[in-house]
């Protein structure tokens, strides 16, 4: 991926859950792109993901980012899922419509039940 010509695009999470650097930016499941960085705003306390996306895939400006897990106990990743907007994200821009990463709520309740026995 890296060898391919790209451009940084950003988004913000309230949480990033897991995600690490180097995690895959898919799209309808194909690769497009990976974090190259995340850190914390100190103004909004939001995770900042920053990913190099390849050229050669251009999303619209109305498109939305969500943390996803690639099955039941795998890693997670960023997932775009692209907009319907005429106009595509400049290199740089920040995607504003996010979903923070989410946990399996139904598999913690079921330990907590076994802790209690």
């Amino acid at each position: 991926l890296n060898a391919q010509p790209s451009y940084r695009l950003e988004a913000r999470f309230d949480n990033i859950g897991g995600l690490k650097v180097r995690a895959p930016v898919r799209s309808a499941g194909v690769t497009v792109g990976r974090v190259t960085a995340i850190t914390l705003d100190g103004k909004t306390y939001q995770g900042v993901v920053s990913m190099d996306i390849r050229n050669s895939f251009q999303f619209p400006k109305d498109s939305s980012a969500k943390i996803l897990t690639a099955g039941l106990l795998g890693d997670q990743y960023v997932g775009l899922e692209p907009g319907a907007d005429e106009k595509n994200l400049a290199p740089g821009s920040t995607i504003t419509q996010t979903q923070s990463a989410l946990f399996n709520m139904a598999g913690e309740a079921g330990s907590e039940k076994g802790a209690k026995k």
